[in-house]
């Protein structure tokens, strides 16, 4: 198979290799690091790996071309140093953010096999960072991690590229949060159903810790997908069950006694007052019925010992200091997940892992749950999965009063194979906010794609005091948060290769970082960047302002302060120049720090996991795509049953809304007769 990076690639990725690890001992060769990332970028499908090569060419005009390979280390690191990291370019700092691509292929070395040929793996050795099957877990309470495979879907559920019917009775597009659950909706009715999913199955008995593989294997871009300015990681699951596969599980409703900030926006008000009266008595109901078929419940303090309690010490002795009645009546809570019930089977092993999906069959996720039950061969019309197929087109035929019926979805063969499949009765939109827009709008729904909605986080690492190990890589990567009501905080960390690129700093501060893995502990800011993005040429399109990024500073001032309250002697906030917060500042100058430090949305690392919104419901189909029971307006069989109908921000974690969405919208509701 032919490589990804040509020769000129290859040397400038063994050349910035080398300076980043200037003077320092690396575990494996900048030789190796090339071959990783030929391996890495293999495995990636699309057009990111064309974007990464681009890259290169640019860091070796920007860099000197020739001289920068001719010249030493040293001199290299001084180049990155002043064209790179202190650079307020927009051009230069979109390629800086290159770094965390050599970081991978350094952090994510991998010894071919599973953990146990890895247990030597010098990268890991190097940080003192222990796989799962090498943990001990023989005190009392521990749980053993051991795989459970039982719930994972058979191959008879699927149906092969040779076997595609030419036509059933309705067509579901993705099979993640508002997929799966509407499909099961569809199945429970009686009809046929198939679900189209661009991705690949992934069942736990195939997921592995090689943390490249999976991330190359399981997202969209390989975890790589941004918005068109760069400016924001956009984290989106690309595999049979969607998000669902590669996220924490976190189950949060848009408001909740007890559970989210009293005073927070009500979002039910607001999606009101913009066109979109939706029940908030019928949509509770719908949350009642996902968490039973989850077995939603709070996690159990044991499976995120360290890092979660850290967090909610640290704020409650910022909150006893504060004077704002906001920091008050904050909300500090376990996270509630979809685990399932607590037997020894389910309960979570708390490798760490999550994010890269769940080798032990734990996490209650689509393929777990509604995707079980949608095609269970007990059913007279089960449904049946369709993988490796994108969706790039419905087909209409015009109805009474002037309305479209969906009559059949073009689909693109993994391989590049085109088919056409006819909809007996309709079509279920869910292949998520960003992909639903466009495909709508490439099937002449032309007011789709816009005003999408993100929650932006942004990571705060610190470090604890000498002698101290805190090992929270040995725990669920995330287990608390505070609602802060304008913002929330959530404490998470991550395997080696996902840590190196959350951990700012360049050089030997970022090396040094690394080796301090295990006194590291880290929490992420979330707040709202509401109805800002729209899509434009298939891609997202959304900036962040003044008032986000006012926002933005004062989030992360406050989890810096709560770093140190708890104990933290330095704080690492996530900016391009990689600076160092210390014990010693006062709040005054934290927060002055902040203010001079973002300036522009390149300063900083920014990521969402949550896009939402582009087809808003609204009574009103000028100002909305689908109507109040989520069917495309102006259309008679064709739902939208994602993110993407949100009219606005929900400022949480957007998984159990998607799918009480959905349930509301499709369960017992004889959409399609």
């Amino acid at each position: 198979m032919r490589k990804p990076f040509n020769r000129l690639q290859a040397l400038m990725i063994k050349a910035m290799a080398e300076a980043l690890f200037y003077n320092r001992k690396m575990a494996v060769s900048a030789d190796q690091v090339v071959e990783n990332l030929q391996e890495h970028f293999t495995n990636i499908d699309g057009q990111k790996p064309d974007e990464i090569r681009l890259a290169l060419y640019g860091l070796f005009m920007v860099l000197g071309g020739p001289f920068f390979l001719a010249a030493s280390p040293r001199i290299r690191k001084k180049l990155i140093g002043r064209r790179l990291q202190k650079s307020r370019i927009d051009f230069l700092q979109d390629i800086a953010r290159t770094k965390g691509v050599i970081l991978a292929g350094y952090y994510g070395h991998w010894q071919h096999g599973d953990e146990e040929e890895n247990f030597d793996n010098p990268v890991l050795v190097d940080l003192d960072f222990q796989l799962p099957a090498q943990r001990d877990r023989s005190a009392p309470g521990e749980r053993p991690v051991r795989r459970e495979t039982h719930r994972d879907l058979t191959a008879d559920v699927f149906v092969g590229h040779g076997a595609i019917p030419e036509e059933a009775d309705v067509i579901v597009i993705g099979s993640g949060a508002g997929g799966a659950v509407a499909a099961a909706a569809v199945a429970d009715e009686g009809h046929g159903a198939l679900i189209i999913e661009a991705g690949s199955h992934y069942p736990s008995s195939r997921l592995t810790h090689e943390e490249a593989r999976m991330t190359a294997r399981l997202f969209k871009d390989g975890g790589l997908q941004t918005t068109a300015d760069r400016d924001i990681i956009v984290f989106q699951g690309r595999v049979v069950g969607g998000s669902t596969v590669i996220n924490n599980g976190i189950c949060l409703r848009m408001k909740q006694d007890g559970l989210v900030h009293p005073d927070a926006e009500d979002v039910y008000e607001t999606w009101a007052r913009l066109g979109a009266p939706i029940s908030e008595a019928s949509l509770a109901a719908s949350y009642d019925a996902v968490e039973q078929m989850l077995n939603v419940s709070e996690i159990d303090t044991i499976t995120g010992r360290n890092n979660g309690p850290h967090l909610i010490n640290g704020w409650t002795k910022y909150a006893a200091q504060s004077g704002d009645p906001m920091d008050k009546t904050a909300i500090t809570a376990w996270f509630r997940k979809n685990y399932g019930p607590p037997t020894p089977d389910s309960q979570c092993v708390y490798c760490g892992y999550c994010n890269t999906g769940c080798p032990y069959g734990r996490k209650k996720a689509m393929p777990e749950s509604y995707l079980a039950h949608a095609t269970s061969n007990a059913r007279e019309k089960p449904a049946r999965i369709l993988d490796r197929a994108e969706a790039t087109e419905i087909l209409w035929t015009e109805g009474a009063n002037g309305k479209r019926i969906a009559d059949a979805v073009k689909i693109t063969l993994k391989g590049g194979g085109k088919r056409v499949i006819r909809a007996r009765k309709g079509v279920v939109v869910a292949a998520g906010a960003l992909a639903s827009s466009n495909l709508l709008y490439n099937s002449g729904i032309l007011q789709s794609g816009s005003n999408i909605s993100l929650n932006i986080a942004c990571p705060v690492v610190a470090l604890m005091p000498e002698g101290t190990r805190v090992n929270a890589w040995d725990e669920d990567q995330m287990a608390t948060y505070i609602d802060r009501g304008d913002f929330l905080i959530e404490s998470h960390f991550q395997p080696p290769m996902s840590m190196a690129m959350l951990v700012p700093g360049w050089f030997e501060d970022h090396y040094e970082r690394m080796k301090n893995y295990s006194r590291l502990v880290s929490a992420g800011v979330l707040f709202p960047a509401d109805r800002l993005g729209h899509m434009k040429n298939g891609k997202l399109k959304l900036k962040i302002g003044e008032p986000e990024l006012a926002l933005l500073r004062r989030a992360l001032a406050t989890m810096t302060k709560v770093h140190f309250l708890n104990g933290a002697i330095e704080v690492y906030p996530a900016l391009l120049r990689g600076q160092t917060l210390t014990a010693d500042m006062s709040h005054e100058a934290i927060d002055a720090f902040y203010k001079k430090a973002i300036v522009e949305p390149d300063d900083v690392v920014l990521s969402s996991s949550h896009p939402h919104g582009g087809n808003a419901i609204n009574e009103d189909p000028h100002r909305g795509v689908v109507d109040l029971n989520q069917r495309v307006h102006n259309t008679t069989n064709c739902y939208v049953t994602d993110a993407s109908v949100m009219p606005s921000c929900i400022r949480v974690n957007a998984q159990l809304t998607t799918m009480a969405m959905a349930h509301r919208a499709m369960a017992g509701k004889r959409r399609f007769g």
